[in-house]
């Protein structure tokens, strides 16, 4: 490999593959993620009321809601995370951080693959126009591709980012994804390479103010981290945290690692924590509407995101929750989340286990539809498959038994429904298994299996034998 790579290089290293298990995600996804009532009689959040959290290294003051920059606004509505044409609406992106910042948000989480690499240079023009010192900024080394995983390539990175970012100085600066692809993975992107032993060097330097990782997947890369923490002496963790993930992210999924453990290992160490997926990519902004009814019994006037967001803030050791808000209904929410916290009692942080617990035994595909498995080489449109089942799961109307008196109906809307939003050729049955966006999963869904799974299923509704009740 060639020790240098030019931008263009760099862009498409960053954006195609393996890149897309770019893992540092968080909130909301798109625009009526969490949409409901609340949003239609939006009052203003209060200036001036913001909950900070204290960073016990640095001593930084840090806004307890962190803008995370990866799904940002874009000039004609494309995707800025999957459509390589998607032009970023600078102009509005502008507009979203001048409102976070005058209500005292001061954390932006941003990344070189965010945005199909536009992320850094926005994030960087948008917060130019402010005193460098009323800020803080979070990058990460997203070295996903193996052309990057060279200490040359890596340290390009990084500096790309000082360039992209129009500063001098990184406030946060993470090791991307550690655990994604496994452990081996992990030590050739980071360890193998000298890489940490860099970063430590430019921290000392000053040039980074806080040195930290991002954790997916393999628990062993995060006990390496843990157990290295003496020698490398990490500033902060981020990891995903809401109350699904508490005590049900490994029974979702055995490849997983529930939030409880992450969280007391760090607060073993003293280890600040940035919270990533307080919605579950906006899966807790979209529960059935029964549990909906409970959390508004509770709080009429809140959104249902609200929930997820106070349950994600309230740890004492937590030091910013992040939320990739594109739309400013979103923002305002969680401003009003945050400008002051309400800390939950102890009485609805058990609620919310109670309504984990029902979520769990829905048995949904634990699918965030945050699309870094796409695209499928063989044109299956993995989330949308996922997404409609979890939709009539989630509705009561997934046709389980054809004794039952709904299944002529539950089986034709099921059927007709994923026609309208699949197209036929990108269906379950086109699968063939393949397995190459299994490592690109950052919740480790087993999606060849998940698949095959739901062909049978379609093939039993289509011959209308559905005999046996069946497993969601």
């Amino acid at each position: 490999m060639a020790k240098n790579i030019n931008r263009r290089t760099f862009l498409k290293s960053v954006t195609a593959g393996s890149v897309v298990t770019a893992a540092a995600l968080a909130g909301c996804k798109v625009k009526n993620d969490g949409a409901d009532d609340a949003y239609s009689s939006q009052v203003e959040p209060p200036k001036g009321k913001m909950t900070y959290r204290v960073n016990p290294t640095t001593k930084d003051r840090v806004s307890l809601l962190g803008y995370g920059m990866m799904r940002l606004p874009t000039i004609g509505g494309k995707s800025g995370r999957e459509d390589k044409d998607a032009q970023l609406d600078q102009k509005q992106i502008n507009k979203l951080v001048d409102y976070a910042y005058a209500h005292g948000v001061n954390y932006y989480d941003t990344s070189p693959a965010y945005c199909q690499g536009q992320s850094e240079r926005a994030t960087g023009i948008a917060l130019k126009r402010y005193p460098r010192k009323s800020y803080f900024i979070a990058t990460k080394l997203s070295n996903f591709n193996e052309e990057t995983w060279s200490r040359e390539a890596s340290i390009e990175m990084y500096h790309e980012s000082l360039k992209q970012l129009q500063t001098d100085y990184i406030d946060y600066y993470l090791l991307h994804g550690v655990g994604m692809g496994g452990f081996d993975q992990f030590k050739s992107r980071y360890v193998d390479n000298g890489i940490i032993d860099y970063l430590v060097g430019e921290r000392k330097a000053g040039r980074i103010r806080n040195l930290g990782f991002s954790f997916h997947g393999d628990y062993e890369a995060f006990q390496w981290l843990m157990e290295h923490h003496e020698q490398y002496h990490w500033d902060f963790c981020q990891i995903e945290l809401n109350y699904l993930d508490w005590d049900y992210a490994n029974e979702i999924n055995d490849f997983n690692t529930d939030a409880r453990v992450l969280y007391g290992e760090l607060q073993k160490r003293g280890i600040p924590a940035v919270i990533m997926e307080p919605l579950l990519g906006g899966r807790l902004a979209n529960i059935p509407q029964y549990l909906i009814s409970k959390l508004k019994q509770r709080e009429p006037q809140r959104s249902v995101a609200s929930w997820a967001f106070r349950y994600a803030g309230t740890p004492k050791g937590v030091l910013t929750v992040l939320s990739g808000m594109t739309y400013m209904e979103h923002l305002k929410d969680n401003l009003l989340n945050y400008c002051p916290l309400k800390p939950l009692t102890a009485d609805e942080e058990k609620m919310l286990y109670g309504i984990a617990k029902e979520i769990y035994n829905l048995k949904t595909i634990p699918c965030n539809d945050c699309k870094y498995c796409m695209p499928c080489p063989y044109g299956v449109d993995i989330p949308a498959n996922f997404m409609h089942y979890n939709k009539c799961i989630n509705e009561g109307s997934l046709p389980r038994n054809a004794k039952s008196p709904d299944y002529a109906r539950y089986r034709r809307q099921y059927l007709i429904g994923l026609d309208r939003v699949v197209d036929r050729e990108r269906q379950p049955d086109h699968c063939i298994g393949c397995g190459h966006c299994v490592p690109h999963c950052p919740q480790n869904i087993q999606i060849p299996m998940e698949m095959s799974r739901l062909s049978d299923f379609m093939e039993q509704l289509k011959r209308g034998d559905l005999g046996q009740t069946v497993k969601a």
